[in-house]
């Protein structure tokens, strides 16, 4: 209901009566002023006056209502330990393809190899829920046609030269603007569900965060509709996901990375590998050429470009 009053007010873009909103939502007008004083301690600035309310202005986040094509596969919340942990409980009791879970805040964020992701109020976190009918083999493609998507959406939004580092992290002049994680789950010989974790560094401020991160407010010098670019975002993700046939995937996230021919450290659970990045092959794996010549294909690990990047 909030939602549909805010549809009319953003659609009337002037004073709208109580008795107007009342009859065209078919609920009381007492009904309508107790939603509109919800919204207003929400962050919403509607000024009421006998004559009616009128809106003057939105508070940028993501609320379900905000997004009338998907809002029932939207899950916003203010504050969470992790996006991850909620999306993969619901996705377990079924949730459907493309559920988003959301949050202004992380208290214990993830990343890769059980790193803490630093989630200050003001970047935007979110696990996307998808349900692609593929064998287990062929999900790591998932994770890079979402990279793919999301260093287009930034180039084509904010006209930064966002570039890709294997496997998934998304750099602007070799800062990391953005991470992802991802778990899957299978049923028989096919997956059940993936889940997507990403990270964007947006309007927060990252000066305290390790040296290497940057934000997108720090690149353009302004602040940037967390709610315009998670839709976008999101849009252009599942158009692509529609109608992906998972063929030459490497080659496309190819145009963006970083890593190839150049020195890399790749840090899993279990050791640590220095060489130069030869190539990425075609499942998705980092072929390192090592010092005395031979060549290993690294499967999953968190990378650093250069020789003194390490955590």
């Amino acid at each position: 209901m909030k939602g549909k009053i805010l549809h009319i007010l953003k659609a009337e873009n002037s004073i709208v009566s109580g008795e107007d909103l009342s009859s065209r939502l078919n609920i009381s007008r007492v009904s309508i002023w107790k939603h509109i004083k919800k919204l207003q301690q929400l962050g919403y600035i509607i000024d009421s006056s006998p004559k009616g309310y009128h809106l003057t202005s939105s508070p940028d986040i993501p609320f379900a209502w905000e997004f009338p094509a998907r809002e029932a596969q939207i899950h916003y919340y203010e504050s969470v330990n992790s996006t991850m942990d909620i999306a993969r409980e619901m996705a377990r009791k079924g949730c459907p393809d493309f559920t988003v879970v959301v949050a202004s805040e992380q208290t214990k964020g993830r990343g890769r190899l059980k790193r803490i992701w630093n989630s200050a109020a003001g970047g935007l976190y979110f696990t996307l829920v998808l349900r692609p009918l593929i064998p287990p083999v062929v999900s790591p493609m998932v994770n890079f046609v979402t990279s793919i998507v999301m260093a287009r959406t930034l180039r084509e939004m904010f006209a930064i030269d966002a570039m890709v580092k294997w496997p998934n992290d998304i750099l602007v002049n070799g800062e990391k603007l953005s991470g992802m994680l991802s778990e899957m789950d299978t049923e028989a010989d096919m997956v059940s569900f993936i889940n997507i974790g990403l990270g964007i560094n947006v309007n927060n401020d990252v000066s305290s965060v390790k040296p290497g991160a940057i934000s997108l407010k720090k690149i353009l010098g302004h602040r940037v509709s967390i709610k315009n670019f998670l839709e976008t975002f999101l849009n252009n993700l599942e158009g692509r996901m529609k109608n992906e046939t998972f063929k030459n995937v490497i080659a496309e996230w190819k145009q963006y990375t970083m890593t190839i021919n150049r020195t890399a450290t790749i840090v899993t659970h279990r050791r640590q590998l220095k060489g130069f990045a030869v190539d990425v092959d075609d499942t998705g794996a980092l072929i390192l050429e090592l010092a005395d010549g031979s060549r290993e294909k690294v499967i999953y690990g968190d990378c650093f470009h250069g020789e003194n990047n390490l955590p």
